[in-house]
């Protein structure tokens, strides 16, 4: 038996590729995302003047949802209270920009260059890289990090609940964070010019005894605007990179299996907790990045927009994306953060652009639905109603944009009711045909484990 062991190992090792492999697979993905960052940001933003706030929060719900997917997702927990990592990440974070900038350069202005420059500062920057983005990406670091300790402290002793036990405790813990923050002292020089009563404050403070200082219930105001789109949607690409790793890994294979059965899951030596912590720790640490970001690209953040409202709004796009599926949260991030600017100004059918979006959708209803003229007839139906209702508004006299919420809404329950699972269940964009069949993104569906081949199968039989 030991010679068959030994033999066994040795064969495995074999198999197994280098483990400097690694590095570059790891790495190219978000040398990519790099890439794009810097095209959205010169190439899309610029000739999308409209648009522009909403690219940069439906990165920053990317980055939620992705996170939230592990907890959510891939353990199967149900936590409601990411916006209370969100709140402790970007207060912490967005202090130590505030006050870091004052301790290195006298001002609490924007020092950053182009990269960074998001028209806030007196004259363009015509370097890349400056002080400040050094700055900014601490504030990021360190607010995820506090972020990771709080998720530790919540997730430790709460983890080993389940269900809606765990969802009670953590949003409690969303609410004392929210609580606690509005209960904190007067921020220094909101308005970026010092009084005589904020340089005494300062004078007799040191720096880390002005990090609590961030304006209570007011709303912690003035902050130098660092988090561009380029650097948004770089984090946008380090989450989706780590995300997929973290779903093809061993580790992402025991998480899919707790969420499964979590007796099998215990039977065959996985320590649910500490996998569940460790995922509660990850996801806690991107959204302590998502809250700095958020800070820093509004000059704000106020204790009372992160409470649990925040939280379900993440949750609905988790749901709304597929239960583990990493694409699918991504999709639903993008359209519910454009769907309420889009219906602003609803569109007619018969626009090119809508007109696409629904040739497209009847192309794939047409190629994999199970009932083909069922949602082919539901497609038509929904546009013939969306016309009717346009007609009615337009008759008496109003507008349909003043309903927006409500077809908001309706179209939530709608998409609920076609795709319970999700818009992909717990697929990724890249196994649903004909993207499974470039040779460059096959090797996902090689490497994925019996453990994800199983909860797929009863995802699907579900």
């Amino acid at each position: 038996m030991t010679e068959l062991a030994t033999t066994s190992d040795d064969g495995a090792s074999a198999l197994r590729p280098p483990g400097w492999t690694a590095i570059p697979r790891a790495v190219w993905p978000v040398v990519v995302g790099v890439v794009l960052a810097y095209c959205l940001q010169e190439l899309v933003v610029p000739n999308t003047p409209t648009f522009s706030s909403v690219i940069a929060f439906a990165g920053i719900n990317i980055l939620l949802a992705v996170s939230l997917n592990l907890v959510n997702g891939f353990a199967g927990q149900f936590s409601i209270g990411h916006a209370g990592f969100m709140a402790v990440g970007g207060y912490f974070g967005a202090s130590i920009v505030y006050y870091g900038s004052y301790a290195i350069y006298g001002d609490f202005n924007f020092h950053g260059g182009y990269l960074s420059y998001l028209g806030s500062a007196r004259s363009t920057p015509s370097m890349p890289l400056l002080g400040g983005e050094l700055l900014f990406l601490a504030g990021c670091i360190l607010g995820g990090l506090l972020s990771v300790a709080a998720g530790y402290l919540v997730g430790l002793p709460s983890l080993r609940l389940r269900g809606d036990y765990l969802a009670i405790v953590t949003l409690g813990f969303g609410e004392i964070v929210r609580v606690l923050l509005e209960g904190t002292p007067s921020q220094i020089s909101p308005y970026g010019t010092l009084s005589s009563v904020d340089q005494v404050i300062v004078d007799k403070s040191s720096f880390f005894g002005l990090l609590h200082r961030v304006g209570g219930p007011q709303a912690f105001n003035g902050l130098p605007t660092y988090a561009s789109h380029f650097w948004i949607y770089v984090w946008v690409a380090i989450v989706l990179a780590v995300a997929v790793r973290v779903k093809y890994s061993g580790y992402g294979r025991s998480l899919l299996s707790i969420r499964e059965d979590l007796v099998a899951a215990r039977s065959i030596g996985v320590d649910v907790t500490k996998y569940n912590v460790r995922a509660f720790m990850l996801s806690a640490f991107f959204a302590g990045i998502a809250g700095v970001l958020t800070a820093l690209y509004v000059g704000q953040i106020k204790a009372g927009d992160l409470g649990f409202s925040r939280s379900f709004e993440i949750i609905i796009m988790v749901v709304l994306g597929g239960l583990g599926s990493i694409s699918g949260a991504f999709m639903a991030a993008i359209l519910l953060t454009f769907l309420p600017e889009v219906l602003r100004d609803p569109p007619r059918i018969y626009d090119p652009t809508v007109l696409a979006v629904i040739a497209v959708l009847a192309l794939i209803a047409a190629v994999r639905a199970r009932h083909r003229w069922r949602v082919l007839g539901l497609i038509v139906g929904v546009c013939l109603a969306y016309e009717l209702a346009r007609w009615g508004a337009d008759v008496s006299g109003r507008k349909l944009s003043d309903f927006r919420m409500i077809i908001y809404a309706a179209v939530l329950v709608l998409l609920m009711i076609l795709r319970p699972q999700g818009l992909l269940g717990v697929h990724e964009i890249w196994e649903v045909w004909p993207l499974n069949k470039l040779p460059f993104l096959r090797r996902p569906l090689r490497s994925s484990s019996t453990a994800t081949a199983g909860a797929v199968a009863l995802q699907e039989k579900r």
